[in-house]
């Protein structure tokens, strides 16, 4: 009987050490890519860390790295290449071209533009017209003033009657704390926590102002070296982030919990809230998630030139491609 236990123990051990084996061979196979965040870990990117912690990269043969930006940020490193892909907007990758700068937009993350300036509710900002008198903090864009300024003209009030100060990473309620009287923020996540803190602001949304502001971020993005040598690798990138998102879309707080267990550090309420809020906006009116729109890559490049904020030429079309999104079947 003992022999007989003995010859068993050894075989589960063989079987043990071949699967192990095997395991190894099989992420051994897999291309090893990194993908850059533009900040920390945030509802904009669920999708990517669903894609990781599903599988959906592996299913595509990718062995991927989600990797914070540093000091460098993440458009500058992948457009030097030291990372594959990152989390980018259009802003960013339009002056990026016209610099010369080989960036691409390979996917839209949000649909549109959720994004514009709140202040506390007692402050009495209800219009750009408040903004006179106020104080603006902002992080030092070159296309922060000129969009202050286009909503004011629409208002006609006066920008040098606004104080622009640089605030630097400072967070939007530590801001509040600061005689700073309202900041640019994305509700998803800032306006969300407003809620959560049981604090009213008052929120002027940029495309309630102008179609031209209504422009993509964040992007998905990676250089035209990436495309040109590895294809298939970005079309199955691509295709993960996708499902990631897609899966998102359909199962927000399974997906919220993926992404707190991904960043633990979060709070939980938050995520799971500005994931529930994220859900239907995420591909929103796109026919599928991820697509993007050359008329929208020209009205806000038209925006940015009329309002001097970009210099030179700018093709629109090399700035971004729906190529590598999964071809969807026809219902």
């Amino acid at each position: 009987m003992k022999k007989w236990l003995f010859i068993l123990m050894v075989a589960l051990l063989t079987l043990a050490g071949c699967s192990d084996k095997e395991d190894k061979q099989a992420v051994d196979k897999l291309k090893k890519v990194s993908v850059v965040l533009d900040w920390t870990p945030n509802t904009n990117h669920t999708g990517l860390y669903v894609a990781k912690k599903l599988d959906y990269f592996e299913e595509q043969g990718l062995d991927v790295d989600i990797i914070m930006p540093g000091e460098a940020g993440a458009d500058q490193l992948v457009a030097s290449g030291k990372a594959d892909f990152g989390v980018s907007y259009q802003e960013g990758i339009t002056q990026a071209r016209v610099q010369n700068v080989p960036l691409v937009s390979i996917a839209a993350i949000i649909q549109h533009n959720t994004s514009g300036f709140a202040s506390i509710a007692s402050k009495g900002i209800t219009s750009p017209k408040d903004f006179e008198g106020k104080t603006y903090g902002g992080w030092g864009s070159p296309s922060e003033q000129a969009v202050l300024q286009s909503l004011m003209q629409k208002e006609k009030a006066d920008i040098n009657k606004l104080d622009i100060v640089n605030a630097g990473d400072l967070d939007f309620f530590t801001m509040m704390e600061k005689d700073i009287d309202f900041a640019w923020i994305y509700y998803a996540w800032t306006g969300i926590e407003a809620e959560l803190r049981g604090e009213k602001i008052n929120m002027l949304y940029l495309t309630e102002y102008s179609d031209q502001l209504d422009y993509y971020t964040p992007v998905l993005a990676t250089n035209e070296k990436m495309i040109q040598d590895n294809p298939d690798v970005v079309k199955a990138f691509v295709a993960a982030a996708a499902k990631g998102y897609e899966y998102a879309i359909e199962n927000p707080s399974e997906a919220a919990d993926i992404l707190i267990e991904a960043a633990p550090d979060l709070d939980k309420a938050l995520v799971h809230k500005s994931q529930e809020w994220l859900a239907d906006k995420y591909q929103d009116d796109a026919k599928q998630w991820g697509e993007q729109k050359l008329s929208v890559w020209e009205n806000y490049a038209k925006w940015m030139s009329s309002n001097q904020v970009l210099e030179g030429e700018f093709d629109a079309k090399k700035a971004f491609t729906n190529e590598f999104l999964p071809k969807k079947e026809a219902k």
